[in-house]
């Protein structure tokens, strides 16, 4: 297990060093095709240093798959809407790479505000 504390700390560093614990990065039995099985808590999640630019002009998208369904949400509204980890989950989602083991990478990750 784990355990960073986001306090004083920006989204990023914080977001990069969870997902290097949950691939398994850290560990010199590190196996690519593997689920290392680490877990991962993050503290604090919502005393992360964040700039009011950021808050105001980062955007995220997504999209429904249907004509005209692509949504854009501004970094402020999404934490109004679902918090400050909605925000960690997507940064470490994206750092993650995209095969069969991700789904059960993400649910080693544990997110306090």
């Amino acid at each position: 297990m784990h355990t960073i504390d986001a306090k004083g700390k920006s989204l990023g560093r914080v977001a990069s060093q969870a997902a290097v614990f949950l691939m398994g990065k850290d560990s010199p039995a590190f196996e690519k095709h593997k689920n290392s099985g680490n877990k991962v808590e993050i503290l604090n999640a919502s005393k992360i240093k964040v700039s009011p630019k950021k808050m105001r002009d980062k955007i995220y998208v997504r999209y429904s798959g249907y004509p005209g369904g692509i949504k854009r949400e501004a970094f402020e509204k999404l934490v109004a809407r679902k918090g400050f980890a909605e925000v960690f989950w997507l940064a470490i989602y994206g750092m993650i790479p995209a095969n069969k083991l991700r789904k059960d990478r993400m649910k080693n990750l544990k997110i306090s505000e």
